[in-house]
């Protein structure tokens, strides 16, 4: 057999080898004799999905600030590549160099969903590094998480030598400013810097922490191994959004990916409190940015790239209080450009007429709605304060509007749920139908088709429902099973989010320290793309769990007490113990709880500071 010794040797032979050649348009090149600290950062996926990645974006753009960093960009190589990295003893590499990950300072990794851990740490081995932090030596790089993941980082902690809790902007910058100026005094050492790092705001270092646990195997306590590291991880949140960093410039990929425009952040944190909802919570407190900034950005980036299309994101787009005034001001030069806008989490109680007539998006395609739920006693226990009639309202108004698509997102599985709520589901999509058929029918669209997609329950940390029982997977897939008899329609398609995946996701959401040497197993014998339909295997992540000593019921449909040291008690999220408490016995009441415009509830979150108009 012949050796291969670089990348470009075999891109002939791979699918899609524009993924790993680089050199795109608006890539950050430095030299590397003139900077101090080397970064890249790491995205467990395919560059298509990692380039699309917002937080990326916005991370790349404020290292890349600093003239003493360079950060560059990873990505996880497909199956073909990987066989092909393997077979010829090639490493992991950064797109903007080409150098191996072995030659940087720190990898960052973005870890934005669960089943990207096995990803992730293949990752590692292919860049020739171990994953087990106390097998890494003083010349390894420092391996950092963030992401949304990590406020319960307790299943991968010892796999990482840093964790960055909350937003990374300012973070990540102190890190890297800490690691130069160890170096430059010669005081660095792995030991030295970890230590030192732990003061950082936002920064969890793992390896600092003793965990002990009770003979029914639930935690005892977290205990700090020296009297200066913090016994809690407060996260770390951007003060003004007006004033914090945001790309002007993106890089412009080869290849199409999953998101090729423009996307604007309008704000972040969220005023409803649905108690499902993690992002809801651990996103808070709530802070906007102004019309005039988010203007100023979206033709800054218009010019930069081309795009045609601007996405305004948050997690609920129609509760930003300007929302008028910022179209009305894009709109003023956008349509004239050709740029189209969209809406993409617009909530049912705030649809209207107006919005449909001012976001092109919405005129061309279908309309998403998420009731969550299929009555409203269930509606209330959940706190989604939104009714049947404002679904009807909706779909009234986009069925006017030559709308004759329409998708309908909900939950299974939700604490207190009974087949009567599942049959309210086929209720709810019967109605949307009819609501279709009771207009003239000169004045609605053609051929009306709802769809109704259905994810299985996860009870996440940091929400009134993380001390919750997930359904057994029996009882999942007999809800699925009897919602799908329940719908006759054929009108109605009707989708559902495998309950195996679920239940695996669970397990990694909700777990502690005691998971790691599954995962570990996981990736010694393969496991990658889990997040992938095609890749996931349940019955490989059972028996690797068995292996490993680990019961997924303990993690699952076991529940966890109220009083119980959680995995994740260690961080502080903003939001206290005893609002999620109170939220989880009002949800038992089938009590709403009104948003944070209409009246402070007390969340907690106002600490943390923030500029924003709700939290004093």
């Amino acid at each position: 057999m012949s050796e291969i010794k670089n990348l470009s040797s075999v891109l002939k032979s791979v699918s899609k080898p524009g993924r790993y050649i680089g050199g795109e348009y608006n890539r950050i090149i430095k030299s590397k004799d003139e900077v101090k600290c080397r970064f890249a950062f790491c995205f467990p996926d395919t560059y298509e999905i990692g380039m699309s990645n917002l937080g990326v974006r916005i991370l790349y753009d404020v290292l890349n600030s600093d003239k003493d960093v360079w950060c560059e960009r990873v990505y996880a190589p497909w199956e073909d590549m990987k066989k092909k990295m393997e077979e010829y003893d090639i490493s992991l590499t950064a797109v903007e160099s080409g150098d191996p990950l072995t030659e940087f300072d720190m990898l960052g990794f973005s870890l934005q969903y669960e089943l990207c851990y096995t990803t992730a740490l293949q990752m590692l081995r292919l860049a020739g590094i171990p994953i087990w932090a106390r097998d890494r030596s003083e010349d390894t790089p420092i391996i950092i998480g963030g992401g949304p993941c990590v406020y319960n980082s307790e299943p991968i902690a010892e796999f990482f030598d840093l964790i960055n809790v909350g937003e990374g902007e300012e973070v990540l910058l102190e890190i890297c400013h800490l690691y130069n100026s160890m170096k430059e005094n010669g005081s660095y050492t792995r030991e030295a810097f970890l230590r030192a790092a732990s003061h950082i705001e936002g920064v969890y270092i793992p390896s600092l922490y003793e965990v002990s646990y009770n003979e029914d195997g639930t935690i005892r306590e977290y205990k700090p191994l020296y009297e200066d590291v913090p016994a809690k991880i407060k996260k770390r949140v951007i003060a003004d959004l007006d004033k914090a960093p945001y790309p002007t410039k993106l890089v412009m990929p080869y290849v199409e990916t999953v998101h090729d425009r423009i996307v604007l952040e309008v704000y972040r944190g969220c005023i409803r409190g649905c108690r499902f909802c993690q992002a809801g919570m651990v996103y808070r407190p709530i802070r906007e940015k102004s019309p005039e900034t988010l203007c100023n950005t979206a033709k800054c980036l218009f010019e930069n790239t081309g795009y045609d299309e601007i996405s305004l994101i948050s997690l609920s787009i129609s509760d930003y209080s300007e929302l008028r005034e910022l179209t009305d001001k894009l709109l003023s030069w956008t349509d004239e450009a050709h740029v189209s806008l969209s809406l993409p989490s617009l909530r049912i109680d705030s649809f209207s007429e107006e919005l449909m007539n001012k976001i092109s998006s919405v005129r061309t395609g279908g309309l998403t709605f998420a009731p969550e739920a299929g009555t409203q006693r269930l509606r209330d226990v959940i706190n989604k304060n939104v009714t049947e009639d404002d679904l009807m309202h909706a779909v009234d108004i986009a069925f006017r509007g030559g709308k004759s698509s329409v998708k309908l997102y909900f939950m299974n599985g939700l604490p207190t749920e009974t087949m009567e709520d599942i049959e309210g589901i086929a209720d709810l999509a019967k109605k949307v139908v009819g609501a279709y058929f009771k207009l003239p029918k000169g004045e609605r669209p053609r051929g009306i088709s709802v769809t109704v997609s259905v994810s299985c329950f996860v009870p996440k940390p940091f929400t009134p429902f993380q001390w919750e029982a997930q359904d057994s997977l029996e009882s999942l897939v007999e809800k699925q099973k009897h919602l799908r008899g329940c719908i006759t329609d054929r009108k109605i398609k009707y989708n559902y989010h495998e309950a195996k995946v679920s239940r695996i996701e669970a397990v990694l959401a909700r777990g502690d320290r005691r998971l790691a040497p599954a995962i570990a197993l996981a990736v010694e014998e393969g496991f990658m793309f889990d997040a992938w339909d095609e890749y996931f295997d349940y019955d490989k992540w059972i028996d690797v769990l068995d292996r490993a000593g680990v019961d997924p019921d303990f993690y699952t449909t076991r529940g966890f007490g109220l009083d119980e040291v959680l995995p994740w008690d260690i961080i502080d999220c903003g939001v206290t113990k005893q609002f999620l408490l109170r939220e989880r016995s009002k949800a038992y009441e089938a009590k709403t709880t009104p948003s944070c415009a209409e009246h402070c509830s007390g969340c907690g979150a106002n600490k943390l500071g923030g500029k924003n108009r709700w939290c004093n």
